[in-house]
């Protein structure tokens, strides 16, 4: 749930049942799809607005501990290896909220590295004052990246439409008011029903329902696609077709609170990511999904405890690194930020994420 950017390509639009734009607020029932993007990226919508960003309103693993950004950092420098050492090293930061991940990859690199590194925040909200001059601030990716695209929280806030299972068994689409009412809409059809089909079967159980993820599919492969070299990450909320949520995952987040998504601008809406669909959207095959406790571990962030003999010989240090192991623990955690997704695709590279 960071900063978003709904970027998809040259349209700039998702993708997915045609385009969406951001007009005149609309107050009459239509698709989620449609009433979210407005909502979060329209005039004065969410993401839109002045002040604290993101991190006014939830607790991301960027804001949880720098370990985070130590660690994106070590990715950058096993990318930066693999690619032998180029010249000019790109790292870029989709939906980068106020830039605090940039930031912090950059503090964390070996000088050397820095010194090749050009990085870019990727974000539609304006440029926040203080932030390092040397970070670029734009409002889509570049292409012919070489490095690492990292794509933390993004794809659970590009729009999707909902869709229900009425009482004939068939599956229609969720219309959505301003005030967050609900009717049921027409049936699913097109590219959208095919998708359903493949990737989120619901049956005819009345009330079931899913998230239609293809704007999301089409907005990853794009991001994607930019990599020349290197590697493509996305963290995210993610279920896969083995387990997914029988009643959908759509909620709000407002001050640090979950609370009911009503498409009025004033609240996040969000929902988990079909990764799995993601991961299939892009050619040649070859991405890799694992969880983020796998991931940071294979990166040197395990939670595991210092040793109590450095209490005696370094009771400072060993404050630190209990800290440090608290903090560690946190990001790696089960049922909490350790079992968000990692979608992992390269370029050109072999794998740097093996432990």
């Amino acid at each position: 749930m960071s900063a978003r950017l709904t970027w998809a390509g040259d349209d700039g639009e998702c993708g997915g049942g045609g385009p969406v734009t951001a007009g005149a607020r609309q107050d009459g029932p239509r698709g989620w799809r449609a009433a979210a993007q407005e909502a979060l990226y329209g005039p004065g919508g969410f993401y839109r607005r002045a002040g604290a960003g993101p991190a006014g309103h939830f607790r991301t693993s960027v804001h949880a501990s720098p370990l985070f950004a130590g660690a994106v950092a070590r990715l950058l420098c096993r990318v930066d290896e693999a690619l032998g050492r180029p010249a000019v090293l790109d790292f870029v930061d989709m939906a980068a909220g106020r830039g605090e991940l940039t930031a912090g990859v950059l503090a964390a690199l070996p000088a050397e590295v820095a010194e090749r590194t050009r990085a870019y925040a990727v974000e539609l909200a304006g440029r926040p004052a203080g932030l390092d001059h040397g970070i670029e601030w734009r409002a889509r990716p570049p292409e012919g990246i070489t490095g690492l695209l990292f794509a933390n929280e993004w794809l659970d806030n590009v729009p999707v439409d909902v869709v229900e299972v009425d009482a004939a068994g068939v599956p229609r689409l969720v219309l959505v008011a301003a005030d967050g009412s609900e009717r049921l809409g027409e049936p699913v059809a097109g590219a959208e029903a095919e998708w359903l089909a493949r990737w989120w079967p619901l049956g005819t159980g009345r009330g079931l329902r899913a998230e239609i993820g293809l704007p999301r599919d089409l907005a990853w492969a794009a991001a994607a696609g930019t990599v020349a070299r290197g590697l493509a990450v996305a963290v995210d909320y993610a279920h896969t077709a083995a387990a997914r949520p029988p009643f959908g995952t759509l909620t709000g987040f407002r001050e640090g609170r979950e609370t009911a998504p009503v498409p009025d601008g004033s609240c996040d809406i969000t929902a988990h990511v079909a990764l799995d669909a993601c991961a299939s959207a892009c050619a040649p095959p070859g991405a890799r999904l694992l969880s983020q406790r796998e991931a940071l571990h294979a990166l040197g962030v395990s939670g595991a405890r210092p040793p109590l003999a450095l209490a005696s010989t370094d009771p400072a240090g060993y404050v630190r690194a209990l800290a440090g192991a608290g903090e560690a623990a946190e990001l790696t955690a089960p049922g909490g930020l350790g079992d968000f997704g990692w979608l992992v695709r390269a370029a050109g590279i072999g794998d740097v994420l093996t432990g």
